[in-house]
C-alpha cells in the first residue's frame, strides 16, 4: 500500500523552523527515515495550476487549468473551472483496473463520472464551495461520516478585511480540520483493505493566506490576548496537522510506502495583483500627459473595485443566501462585467497571486481584435509599460514580465493559459496604498486587496519519500511535480511508460 500525505501549501521556511525546535515529531521522524526531494512544479507561475497536475501527472500546459474562475476563449467570459474538462487523477486511471483507492479532500477537485473502487470523500475536514465543495464516493459516505464524528465547518473566503471575532472563529474551525482527516482515515482504513491512500490536509493552505501575520486585520476588537492567540494560529496548525499525521500512521498496515508532500509553497503576500487591471488601462490607454502629476488612473469596471465598495460581510451574506452554483456563476459574471469587446486589446485575467494578461486575439478569442501578426509588439508595449511602475515611496513594484508561450507553449492546452504573466518583487503587499509610473500616472488601491496576508510562494515545492516495501529510485533530473502520480502507478503495478513524470519509488 501507498500512503501520501498532503501537507498543503506548507511554508519551507516555517517548517524547518518548527522541526528544530521540535514541535513536529512525526515529520521529523519521517524525514530522519526517508529521502526529501525539492519538486519542479508550476507553482512559480501558477500555484492554483499545481493540484490538477499533482493528481493526475498531466503538465498545466496540458490541462490547461490554472485558477479557479478562468477565461473561455470561446465563450467570450469567465467560467467557474468546473465548465473545463480536467484530467483524470490517477486514481480513476488506476480504478479501472482494480486499485482501491482511499481519498479524503483534494484540493480544487471533482466528483468522478463513474465510481472508482474505494471511498473517496471531499469537502470533509472542511467546506468551501470554490476548492472543497461536496461530493463523495460512494454517494451516502459524506453522511456516514457526518453522523458519526459531525458536520465540516465552512471556510468560504470572502476577500476584504476580517475582524478579529471572525478570525478567532476561522482559527477554531482550522484547529479542528486535522483530526477530521485522522478520524475518517481510521475508521475506513479499520474497515476495508485500500492499495492507495491520498490525505490532503488542507487547513495549512487556508491557515498560511489567512494567518501568515495579522497586517490585514480590522484592528477594532484586536487586544493583547486576541492577538497573541490569533498570531499563533500558524504555528499551531502545523503542529496539528503533525500529530494528526501520527494518529494515520499508526493506523497503516505494515510494510507500505509513503509519501508526504506539498505541491506549493507558503510566505507573505507580495500580491498586487488587484492593481493590475489598472496599470494595464493605464499603459493600453494613457492619461492625459497634464494629469499625470494630479489623477489617479483607472476605472471601475474591475471586480476589486466592487469588492472594495461593499464590505465583506455583507457580501457573505449575499453568498450564502445563493445556492452555490448561482453564487460561482454571478462571480465569474462579475469577473469581466461591461468591457467592450470592440476596443480591448488585453485585459487583465483573474488573479489573486500573480498577475496575468490576455490578449484579446482575433481567431483564438470569439471577439478578437489583435491581429496575430501585431501580438508580439502588443505584448513587449504592454511589458515595457508595466515595469514602469513601482512603489509610491519609489520602491520596486514588479519583477518581470515574462511571456507565457515561452515556458508553457506548445502544450494541447496552452491556448488556455494568459499570454503574460506579471511577477511581483519579493516584498509585503498586504499595506500598500497604490502604485505609480512616471508616464502612466497613479494607480490607487481600492479596498484591501485579497485580505490574505499570506500567499503561495515561487517553487517549495517538496515531496519526502519513504519506502516500505518498495525501492527508491535515484532521479535522472531533478523530480517533478508530475512524478508523484507516476510514483503512485508505479507502486500500483501500472505501466507508467505513457507518463510524463518519473517514479520516486519501484516495486
Amino acid at each position: 500500500m501507498l500512503t501520501i500525505l498532503q501537507f498543503d501549501a506548507a511554508s519551507a521556511s516555517l517548517l524547518d523552523r518548527l522541526l528544530g525546535d521540535e514541535r513536529l515529531p512525526t515529520l521529523a521522524n519521517l524525514r530522519d527515515r526517508g529521502v526529501w526531494h525539492s519538486l519542479d512544479a508550476p507553482a512559480t507561475q501558477f500555484a492554483a495550476g499545481a493540484q490538477h497536475t499533482l493528481y493526475s501527472g498531466v503538465p498545466l500546459e496540458d490541462h490547461g487549468l490554472f485558477y479557479p474562475f478562468q477565461w473561455s476563449p470561446d465563450d467570450q467570459r469567465v467560467h467557474y473551472m468546473a465548465h473545463f474538462d480536467a484530467p483524470p487523477p490517477v486514481w480513476e486511471a488506476l480504478g479501472r483496473s482494480g486499485t482501491r483507492t482511499l481519498a479524503v479532500d483534494p484540493y480544487e477537485s471533482r466528483a468522478p463520472e463513474q465510481d472508482p473502487p474505494g471511498a473517496l470523500v471531499c469537502g470533509w475536514q472542511l467546506h468551501d464551495r470554490v476548492v472543497l465543495r461536496d461530493w463523495a464516493a460512494p454517494g451516502d459516505l459524506h453522511r456516514r461520516l457526518e453522523r458519526l464524528f459531525g458536520a465540516p465547518e465552512p471556510v468560504d473566503e470572502v476577500f476584504g478585511r476580517h475582524s478579529a471575532a471572525e478570525m478567532l472563529g476561522l482559527r477554531r474551525r482550522l484547529l479542528g480540520a486535522p483530526d477530521r482527516v485522522a478520524d475518517a482515515a481510521r475508521l475506513l482504513l479499520a474497515e476495508e483493505r485500500f492499495d492507495l491512500a491520498w490525505l490532503t490536509f488542507c487547513a495549512a493552505h487556508v491557515a498560511g493566506h489567512q494567518f501568515w501575520d495579522l497586517s490585514q486585520l480590522d484592528e477594532a476588537g484586536l487586544d493583547a490576548s486576541a492577538e497573541r492567540v490569533l498570531g499563533s494560529t500558524l504555528e499551531d496548525v502545523y503542529v496539528a496537522v503533525d500529530a494528526a499525521i501520527g494518529r494515520v500512521l499508526a493506523s497503516l498496515p505494515p510494510g507500505g510506502d509513503l509519501l508526504v508532500l506539498s505541491p506549493v509553497g507558503m510566505d507573505v503576500n507580495t500580491s498586487r495583483a488587484d492593481l493590475l487591471p489598472e496599470m494595464l488601462q493605464a499603459v493600453l490607454d494613457p492619461p492625459d500627459p497634464g494629469a499625470v502629476e494630479d489623477a489617479p488612473t483607472g476605472g471601475r469596471s474591475s471586480i476589486w473595485w466592487l469588492r472594495a465598495a461593499l464590505p465583506s460581510g455583507l457580501r457573505a451574506k449575499v453568498a450564502n443566501a445563493l445556492p452555490e452554483k448561482a453564487t460561482l456563476d454571478l462571480t465569474a459574471r462579475l469577473e469581466m462585467r461591461g468591457v467592450d469587446w470592440s476596443s480591448t486589446r488585453a485585459f487583465a485575467h483573474p488573479a489573486e497571486n500573480q498577475g496575468y494578461i490576455r490578449l484579446n486575439l482575433r481567431g483564438r478569442e470569439r471577439d478578437g481584435i489583435v491581429e496575430p501578426a501585431d501580438a508580439d509588439s502588443v505584448m513587449d508595449e504592454i511589458a515595457e509599460g508595466i515595469m514602469t511602475f513601482h512603489g509610491l515611496d519609489g520602491s520596486p513594484a514588479v519583477k518581470s514580465v515574462e511571456k507565457v508561450a515561452e515556458r508553457f507553449g506548445g502544450g494541447s492546452r496552452s491556448h488556455l493559459l494568459p499570454d503574460l504573466i506579471v511577477r511581483w518583487v519579493d516584498t509585503p503587499a498586504t499595506r500598500l496604498d497604490g502604485l505609480r509610473s512616471e508616464r502612466f500616472g497613479t494607480v490607487r488601491r481600492q479596498g484591501v486587496g485579497s485580505g490574505r496576508s499570506g500567499n503561495h510562494t515561487e517553487g517549495d515545492a517538496w515531496a519526502l519519500v519513504v519506502p516500505g516495501s518498495s525501492t527508491p529510485v535515484t532521479p535522472t533530473r531533478q523530480p517533478r511535480l508530475e512524478d508523484i502520480a507516476a510514483t503512485a502507478a508505479a507502486v500500483s503495478g501500472a505501466d507508467t511508460s505513457a507518463m510524463v513524470g518519473e517514479p520516486l519509488l519501484e516495486r
